[in-house]
Parts: structure tokens; sequence; C-alpha cells
């Protein structure tokens, strides 16, 4: 089984026995696998080996996993899967405003670790739909979907792959309302159904690039109790 040829994982944890098992679940599947103790460590590796996905612990000593990830999420847009023992929803939400793609809680299912990082892979590698180029630009705000350009006030701004994703779909759907469901469909896939949280993070994350005032978006709109929509303004 090679799911992961030619792929390159990098598992960032500081149990010993979890970390040598994770690696084996990569290894046997075909990946290169590289791993590291600790914060510190596990950044020196992202350097060395810029790996396809990160897989991260969130509780180490010295350097933790928040502070890994905003290092990593600062030089690139790998995507990162965070493990922690954790299980709450405030440390999903902090975990995803930190930059990271996914979120699984110990004991860890390696199954679903697999199909996990398979699906981040993905969404990483594919480009947007192309069925109809479209741009927009309005003085502030410039999209060009065929480019894979934004721009605001004439600066390119740049997006991760999910944050792309997520406004090319509002985008080519303007002045379309889009449920929490029917944008975790699209963006994420049927996997993520009912992680509404993931939607308003990714949605806050946009408006912190794109819009003016953050605060009074006029692009990407809240319809409260139905989910969100894009707004062209007048040119």
């Amino acid at each position: 089984m090679e799911d992961f040829r030619d792929k390159t994982i990098l598992i960032i944890d500081d149990e010993p026995d979890l970390l040598a098992i994770v690696k084996a679940v990569f290894a046997r599947v075909g990946a290169r696998v590289h791993t590291a103790a600790d914060g510190e460590e596990g950044l020196r590796q992202f350097y060395a080996h810029q790996p396809d996905v990160v897989i991260l612990d969130l509780m180490m000593p010295n350097v933790d996993g928040w502070a890994v990830c905003r290092s990593i999420r600062q030089l690139a847009d790998t995507p990162i899967i965070l493990l922690t023992a954790l299980n709450a929803d405030h440390v999903v939400i902090d975990g995803l405003d930190c930059g990271a793609d996914d979120f699984i809680t110990k004991p860890v299912n390696f199954g679903v670790l697999l199909a996990r990082t398979r699906a981040v892979i993905r969404r990483a590698e594919l480009p947007p739909p192309t069925k109809k180029p479209t741009t927009y630009h309005d003085g502030y705000l410039t999209i060009d979907l065929e480019a894979r350009r934004v721009l605001v006030r004439g600066k390119s701004i740049k997006l991760s792959p999910t944050e792309y994703r997520l406004l090319s779909l509002l985008f080519r759907n303007t002045g379309r309302i889009l449920s929490c469901e029917q944008i975790l469909r699209s963006v994420w896939g049927e996997g993520y159904t009912g992680n509404d949280d993931y939607v308003h993070v990714y949605i806050r994350h946009l408006r912190k690039k794109l819009e003016d005032d953050p605060a009074r978006p006029v692009y990407l709109l809240t319809e409260h109790g139905l989910g969100y929509r894009f707004e062209k303004q007048t040119q």
C-alpha cells in the first residue's frame, strides 16, 4: 500500500512510544518520515526537510505545539495536523487560530489520522475549480481566480490553500448564502460536517486579511443562523 509514496511527513511529539508508532504507520504506507521529540528540534527538521505535512503534538515542554504551529505558519502553507489529549472546543478553536488545518484528539485512531492526512494533502494540492474563470476589482479588493491572485489596495495577500479555497467558493457563489455544512463539504470534505468551528475560524482569518475593518465586514457577510455569503461592492 503506497498512499503516501513521494510524500514527506514530519512528526513532532514528546511521547517516544507514540512517536515510534505513528512513524511506523506512515512508513508502512510509503511515506518518508522524519521525527522530533520537542518543538525546537521539530522546527530544525521542518527547515531541513520541508515536509508535505506536519503532525504536531500541542503539549510539549519548552517550545510547545502552539509556538511551533505559529512559527511554521509564518513561513509556509504546509498542512499542520494537531494532536492533543485536551478535548475541548476552545482548544480546537485556538489550534485553528494558530493556523492548523486539522485537529485530532488522543488516543489517536491511526486509520483516522491517515485519512485526515490524505485529506489535508489533497486540499493543499487541489486547485480551485476553473469552469468559470472569474476576476473582480473594485479599487480596494482584487480577486483573480485564474492567476490565483488576491490583492488589497494593490498589495498581494498571502492566503493558505484552505483560505483560498474558502474565498474561491464564496466568491463563485456571490450573493448566495452558503451554510456551514455546504462550506465544510466543499472546502474540507464530507468527513468534516458538523465541525462548524472550522468555518467560523477561517472566515475570521479571511476577514483579517481582506476587510478594511474586520469587525464591520463588507465582503464576507454573516447571515445569522444561515451561513455566509460574499458581496461585491460598487466599483
